[in-house]
């Protein structure tokens, strides 16, 4: 992930593409995490018996948090760099959950959205979940549960950034429309994906 720390506090948006039935073959939640920060996403999900398969964490000190509180979980490091993690991770992973960079969309920065190499790696994410259903489906696996978070500024960009994120993710063309509601859903070939603004 490149400089910056996703929020702690304050408004959030999120999707969440859904599936109907969890894999019978696991009894607990396997999860990989993508821009992980100092993980807490392993905080909260920790206490229900969830399990990180990864984190991909670049920046030195949320990696040496990261080592510290959990050294037997691989960080993966640079996610654009995904087509050489293993195929393991992914068979694993029954959640992919990712708090990509969010300064390119921050109404407090320039927001340059898309344009911005940080922003871009949003759509990067959206490779990331195709490769992962690829690999998952030639294994007789269903796809990973997908769960990302940013700021509502990437609702409002001049670019329409959300509407790209969205059309990469569902499959479908999305419409650009001026700023994007607070929540919505959009049911594409590829997946149905829903979204809301959460006052964290």
């Amino acid at each position: 992930r490149l400089p910056g720390k996703r929020p702690l506090a304050g408004s959030c948006a999120g999707f969440i593409s859904l599936r109907l039935k969890p894999d019978s073959r696991r009894t607990g939640m396997k999860y990989l995490s993508i821009c992980s920060g100092i993980e807490a996403a392993t905080v909260a999900w920790h206490p229900l018996g969830w399990e990180a398969v990864a984190f991909a964490e670049i920046e030195k000190f949320p990696s040496a948090v990261l080592k510290h509180h959990w050294p037997d979980v691989p960080n993966l490091g640079d996610m654009t760099r995904f087509r050489e993690w293993p195929e393991s991770v992914f068979l694993e992973a029954d959640c992919i959950i990712a708090g990509t960079p969010c300064q390119a969309f921050s109404v407090a920065g320039r927001r340059r959205s898309l344009e911005d190499e940080r922003g871009n790696l949003t759509l990067t994410f959206t490779r990331i979940i195709d490769h992962a259903r690829t690999i998952r489906t030639a294994a007789g696996r269903p796809e990973a549960i997908i769960l990302w978070e940013n700021v509502p500024g990437c609702l409002s960009t001049k670019d329409n950034a959300f509407g790209c994120f969205l059309s990469e993710l569902s499959g479908n063309d999305v419409t650009a429309i001026k700023k994007w509601p607070s929540a919505g859903r959009v049911l594409g070939e590829k997946r149905r994906v829903a979204w809301r603004i959460i006052d964290a």
